[in-house]
């Protein structure tokens, strides 16, 4: 492969996961800062700048190790990775089951408002592309980036913690059932984990998300396609 083609296959990946991620935790601190909780902001990340929020496993490592063995293969990448999480002090909140629901769903609800916006912005290139060119770089962004929201905010909802979905189900629980769930948070990422890698229970889950996505990108292409 060129190394150009390289880059540009980078970039694609690289570009749109680093957007989610960021925005997804940036979500977390605003929200959890709206609700009474300034940990975030005094930690100074509340902020667009990607360099604060960048953890080196899940951020540079795993998406990296995942992209050059799809590169050496030539088989078709799993993209997933992780920021820095935001650090959030629920003592702070003033009504701490729904501030802490609030919290929760903000990463993933902002995924999913990335990966519609996407897929509007996919359906608006396409519609306006001559006939065979409405698959170029650009394109190519805004569809990865899809994919990678829908699979980020599928996967953050799973109902276990330390993930998103973890800390809702905590919110709704009564408090002796949600105290026993954060018991296993210490190792409900290895077993979350290992049930993903192990079942396909995540592409079950993230491909009927990822067909409605593209469903309103056929949407739009038509309606702008006139």
């Amino acid at each position: 492969m060129e190394p150009t083609a390289v880059i540009a296959r980078v970039a694609i990946v690289a570009v749109p996961l680093l957007v989610a991620v960021v925005l997804h935790e940036v979500a977390h601190g605003v929200v959890a800062y709206r609700c009474g909780d300034p940990t975030a902001a005094r930690a100074g990340r509340l902020t667009l700048n990607p360099l604060p929020h960048v953890d080196p496993i899940g951020t540079v490592l795993v998406p990296g190790l995942l992209l050059v063995t799809s590169l050496a293969f030539g088989s078709r990448p799993m993209f997933f990775g992780w920021a820095k999480p935001v650090p959030i002090d629920p003592r702070w909140f003033r009504r701490p089951r729904l501030d802490g629901l609030l919290v929760a769903l903000a990463g993933p609800g902002t995924n999913l408002v990335l990966a519609v916006a996407s897929a509007g912005a996919l359906g608006w290139l396409v519609g306006r592309a001559e006939p065979g060119a409405g698959q170029g770089v650009l394109a190519a962004l805004v569809a990865q980036s899809l994919v990678i929201n829908c699979v980020l905010a599928v996967f953050n909802l799973l109902p276990v913690p330390p993930l998103d979905g973890g800390r809702v189900l905590a919110a709704l629980l009564p408090a002796g059932a949600a105290r026993s769930l954060r018991r296993i948070e210490g190792v409900g990422l290895v077993i979350v984990l290992l049930v993903v890698l192990n079942t396909g229970i995540l592409s079950t889950l993230v491909r009927p998300v990822i067909a409605l996505c593209y469903e309103l990108a056929r949407q739009v292409a038509s309606l702008v396609g006139g």
